[in-house]
């Protein structure tokens, strides 16, 4: 990435990061079925997808395509493992260890490209020291500063209850953690620094069933 590409992309709209993490499962798809060598309409067509929209995408950090030929499916799928940071190991601790932590845990999408869960986080004794399906153990709160510091942790997922959510976000950000994931649907207050981000599902169910009260079919 040259000068010019690296200064853009400090720019960069949440919206165009998330199609980047689409494009690079599209890409993921291809290299898998072995396809070699892609157009942006041919990529668009086959997932959906807007073909200008991923050129503009894409020329924010460089030039990957060849004119007339397309896309090098492995070469531009490595490229965007690259720009999203996934080349990188990033080691995660999932806090809380209900059944939406342990279901977190054993999502196969959080155990790969560079990511790794190190560690589920819990407070009751029934739960510390036991494991996930997947083998993913259940420790102590306490540990977390440790945890943080012996495993290089940069990611917390946040799988609490609302009532001790902001307390526990505090606690990871003051072990070190820099990047958090919330799934508690509460709005937490973070410090300039960190980066948080909300994942609330019930936004999600309400938006969709808005849709579904103003369609000829749910009316």
């Amino acid at each position: 990435m040259d000068r010019t590409s690296a200064r853009k992309s400090r720019h960069i709209s949440e919206s165009t990061t998330t199609r980047l993490s689409i494009y690079l499962r599209c890409l993921t798809t291809l290299d898998q079925t072995g396809v070699e060598t892609i157009s942006s309409k041919d990529l668009a067509g086959q997932f959906h997808l807007n073909s200008a929209l991923i050129r503009k995408d894409l020329a924010y950090f460089g030039e990957f395509g060849v004119r007339g030929v397309g896309y090098n499916v492995r070469e531009l799928r490595q490229q965007v493992i690259r720009i999203l940071g996934l080349d990188r190991d990033l080691r995660v601790v999932i806090v809380g260890a209900g059944n939406l932590g342990l279901a977190l845990s054993d999502y196969r999408g959080f155990n790969s490209e560079g990511c790794r869960i190190v560690a589920l986080l819990d407070n009751a004794p029934a739960k510390v020291g036991t494991a996930s399906r997947g083998g993913i153990p259940v420790r102590h709160i306490d540990e977390i500063e440790r945890l943080v510091r012996d495993e290089r942790v940069n990611i917390a997922v946040l799988a609490v209850p609302a009532g001790s959510a902001q307390t526990l976000l505090d606690r990871v950000v003051g072990a070190g953690v820099r990047a958090v994931l919330n799934f508690v649907p509460e709005r937490l207050r973070a410090p300039e620094g960190v980066s948080l981000k909300d994942v609330d599902l019930k936004i999600q169910i309400e938006g969709l069933a808005f849709s579904l009260a103003r369609s000829p079919e749910g009316s």
